[in-house]
């Protein structure tokens, strides 16, 4: 009877997790420049039955600028080969080790644009045109994590051996998260290739970039504890398996590289497609940065300023809901944040809980693991009122696959929608169905609604749905 209800919890979750196509993705890493490669390239391979991976591109950057090492790509592999057994009692679709090992490739072991033109191909650059060649109507995502030479010659190489259509219906399938600019071919890409889908905090001054919120500690009043080294060492490093064990020390900052794919986790609010939605990855909005407020950062990256509108840095204001001791029990904090790191800030306990949580995945079995609890709607995800109406959204059908108790939170998202004042719920946020009213408005405006739907289990989780409500005047 308990392997017949697994079953049914298993369909049931992978019903409503794959409404949504997997995504693509090529990552290029300058790993062993820094631990937070392998740190990242840990999480992503918890990951791996949720994002389709379809390469692993060792590469330089500035600070690592002569040489790569896609030995050390494997090495963390071996260690996923131990546990990926364990990890499909978990969920079907984790890849056999062996499939990952034919995707590893490197780059050329240059810095940046030296990198760049004829005779530079790599087994790296090529393998980004066969996967953009592959039959599939998905686009291909690359998740930059040191330099871009490897992307940059794979277009040097389209724009010089294809068609001027064929190059143009290739470069359509291209989407570029690149974690600032760590070496000089990122503003090249930019300036060549001004069609191209690309995700930037331009420059290398870190400290004014989006992704620098998935570490970030010295916002004053934010609950730091799911990234400090204690919470690591006990929730990610220690007791969970060889790829925990391999999950390294913090030694300059922990997983920069992370959030260049945390968007395309379906969980249900990633809408990677629409980097102004806001999730998990953070929120950005497609403007021409401005060259003057850019700094230098301190590598030997030269800024240049951008010559075409780039999906880079936006700001986000929200008041964290916390636990209310009696009542309702939740109420909305003391404290509004306000930032562009805040757009990936204001998820971080959920991300890091949900890491943690796949960690025990390594080891446990599925009854003694903890799960996300599956939010359903009772009506489509885009719904249409009129103005000055009242309305409801209902996810009476959520269901745990657990069985564990589950919390209920609603909210306006006032950035992710073109009505930018904050709709409030009528009554109680925290129950499954939540009531609004549909604000007066002129002109046609949409606004964007998150359920947050977590389980009282070990470490608690959360998943989303997000509903995109059209006001008519």
């Amino acid at each position: 009877m308990k392997v017949l209800l697994f079953i049914a919890c298993l369909v049931g979750v992978l019903g409503h997790a794959h409404a949504q196509e997997k995504h693509r993705v090529v990552v290029l890493t300058d790993i062993e420049a820094d631990p937070d490669d392998t740190q990242s390239l840990v999480r992503l391979l918890l990951y791996a039955n949720e994002i389709d991976i379809e390469g692993i591109v060792a590469t330089t950057s500035c600070w690592m600028s002569n040489e790569v090492h896609p030995e050390s790509i494997i090495k963390v592999l071996k260690t996923y080969d131990k546990v990926q057994a364990n990890l499909v009692q978990h969920h079907p679709d984790f890849p056999q080790a062996t499939v990952l090992y034919s995707l590893v490739k490197k780059g050329l072991p240059v810095y940046g644009m030296k990198g760049v033109g004829k005779g530079m191909d790599s087994e790296g650059s090529d393998w980004i045109i066969k996967m953009l060649e592959k039959e599939d109507k998905r686009p291909l995502w690359i998740s930059v994590w040191g330099g871009s030479n490897t992307l940059a010659q794979a277009l040097y190489t389209i724009r010089k051996t294809k068609s001027r259509k064929e190059a143009k219906r290739l470069m359509a399938k291209l989407r570029v998260y690149t974690i600032s600019d760590q070496d000089d071919s990122g503003s090249w890409i930019r300036h060549n290739f001004p069609d191209l889908f690309y995700i930037v905090s331009p420059g290398d001054d870190y400290g004014n970039a989006t992704w620098t919120g998935v570490n970030a500690s010295y916002i004053n009043g934010i609950n730091n504890t799911t990234i400090s080294n204690r919470w690591l060492a006990e929730h990610i490093q220690q007791g969970h398996g060889p790829l925990g064990a391999a999950y390294p020390d913090v030694a300059w900052s922990m997983e920069g590289d992370t959030p260049a794919f945390l968007s395309l986790i379906p969980n249900g609010l990633n809408s990677a497609e629409h980097p102004n939605w806001g999730g998990w990855g953070g929120r950005y909005e497609l403007y021409l940065s401005d060259f003057s407020q850019l700094k230098e950062g301190g590598s030997i990256v030269v800024n240049e300023p951008e010559t075409r509108a780039i999906w880079t840095n936006a700001i986000d204001t929200y008041t964290p809901y916390v636990y209310n001791e009696y009542g309702r029990s939740v109420k909305k904090g003391e404290q509004t944040f306000s930032g562009f790191k805040e757009t990936i800030i204001r998820w971080r306990d959920d991300f890091q809980n949900d890491f943690s949580a796949r960690m025990d995945w390594c080891l446990k079995t599925y009854d003694e693991a903890n799960h996300a609890p599956v939010p359903v709607l009772s009506h489509p995800e885009e719904i249409t009122v009129q103005s000055g109406t009242h309305f409801t959204l209902d996810a009476f059908n959520t269901f745990e696959p657990d069985g564990d108790s589950v919390s209920f939170l609603w909210f306006n998202y006032p950035e992710a929608g073109s009505y930018n004042e904050v709709i409030a719920v009528n009554g109680a946020e925290n129950v499954y169905k939540a009531h609004f009213t549909a604000p007066e408005v002129d002109k046609e405006v949409s606004a964007h609604f998150i359920l947050k739907v977590t389980d009282r289990g070990q470490p608690q989780l959360s998943a989303y749905k997000r509903v995109i409500v059209t006001i008519k005047p």
